[in-house]
């Protein structure tokens, strides 16, 4: 059975990320969104203090080791009172809730917490993991030729000795430019389909990979997103995360569990960008005179109170998914229904609750004198990015209909 209270020994991390969002991210946030593509330097404390923690053994909120437990820790669960146990997706989670509270573009540039982390932690071997536990990695799926169906990669793997060579071209690579490796999606047979498709630990300076460029957003323009080159791109044998074996009855399962750690994590960034609008909503229709009374029913209040509520109610549903996906996550259930799940309802609700504070907000909210209109131009890639709105929608409805990708569509 799922606690919803959450344990001390994550409240400290958490409480620390909020200190970060709030000392760090929030005074500089339109700062970089007006410099885009600058380098925000005060990162660079971060990556320190990230690496430090984690040498001392304290640090329990990202590298690809913060969704991923060890054999023995896994055992230790086991035996806990309930079987309940809240390790590194929790703690990555409610990291990523805190300091995208402060701004997402920043959060998404911080080293060592890359989205490709999470990849490296849903499949890696417990040696992989060992090697990549502290690197910065970013993830490389979509392509110019697809964007929500990541079973179409075209880009390719050959082995050739004791290296791999890849060659192909990837789009929208999320700090793409400053991590020190990539995760690459790749074919490694072209014709066995899907089931070819696995994912390999590209370092940023292996011959034969190149940044092309930088796009220019709408929003999370604090983060680097960049177009990759892959030309006989060379790296070890050993760099292919999990087993190199092609498992045809298996299928696209391998690569694809990488989801179910990364899609509650994004949709946790939604729930931090979505509290932020709200408690700045708040603090502009208290100012302006506007009562929240929780006790009335909406037709006996403001309009503005009222959507408010509202709004407030759709957050707690967000939140309460993603603690969801998560404690599942860390108990080691299945759970690729509650990561869509949590995502959709996520993404949803950040581009809503941002847009209608613009909204009552009036002339404030649609003027830099404040973040809202920065948060609902930052929402809403968290809407798209690690499946679209329609493909979470998608995968619900074939999970819960017991249909395969083939038989709906």
């Amino acid at each position: 059975m799922i606690n919803l209270e959450l344990p001390k020994k994550l409240k400290f991390s958490a409480n620390q990320a909020h200190q970060v969002a709030a000392e760090i991210f929030r005074p500089i946030s339109r700062k970089y969104d007006l410099g885009e593509h600058e380098y925000p330097v005060e990162l660079d404390t971060m990556a320190a203090m990230v690496e430090g923690l984690g040498d001392s053994g304290t640090q329990d909120i990202g590298g690809a080791a913060g969704g991923r437990s060890t054999e023995e820790e896994d055992k230790k669960h086991a035996t806990e009172l309930l079987g309940n146990s809240n390790g590194g997706n929790m703690a990555a989670l409610l990291n990523a809730l805190e300091t995208s509270w402060g701004d997402v573009g920043l959060m998404l540039s911080i080293p060592y917490q890359g989205l490709g982390n999470a990849a490296i932690a849903a499949v890696a071997t417990d040696e992989q993991l060992s090697r990549f536990g502290k690197v910065w990695a970013a993830m490389a799926i979509t392509e110019p030729s697809f964007g929500s169906d990541s079973a179409a990669v075209t880009t390719t793997a050959v082995r050739d000795g004791d290296e791999w060579v890849l060659n192909g071209e990837k789009i929208f690579v999320t700090a793409g430019q400053r991590a020190t490796h990539i995760v690459v999606w790749a074919s490694v047979d072209k014709s066995l389909g899907r089931a070819a498709i696995k994912s390999f630990v590209v370092p940023s300076d292996a011959p034969g990979l190149s940044v092309a460029r930088l796009e220019h957003k709408l929003g999370i323009k604090a983060s680097d997103t960049a177009v990759l080159l892959l030309q006989d791109c060379r790296i070890p044998a050993d760099n292919i995360l999990g087993s190199p074996e092609v498992n045809v009855e298996k299928g696209f399962a391998g690569v694809m569990q990488t989801f179910d750690n990364t899609r509650p994590l994004v949709a946790g960034m939604a729930v931090g960008v979505g509290r932020a609008a709200l408690e700045e909503l708040r603090k502009i229709l208290e100012d302006a005179g506007v009562e929240i009374d929780y006790d009335a029913p909406a037709y006996n209040q403001h309009a503005a109170a009222a959507e408010y509520i509202r709004l407030e109610a759709d957050w707690e549903a967000a939140y309460l998914l993603c603690l969801r996906a998560t404690w599942m996550a860390d108990n080691k259930k299945p759970n690729s229904l509650e990561a869509s799940m949590s995502k959709a309802k996520a993404g949803r609700m950040g581009t809503d609750v941002t847009l209608k504070a613009v909204e009552l907000a009036g002339a404030t909210g649609y003027s830099e004198r404040t973040l809202l209109e920065k948060w609902a131009r930052d929402s809403k890639i968290l809407d798209i990015f690690e499946g679209t709105q329609q493909i979470q929608q998608l995968i619900v409805a074939r999970r819960i209909l017991g249909k395969s990708s083939a038989q709906l569509k």
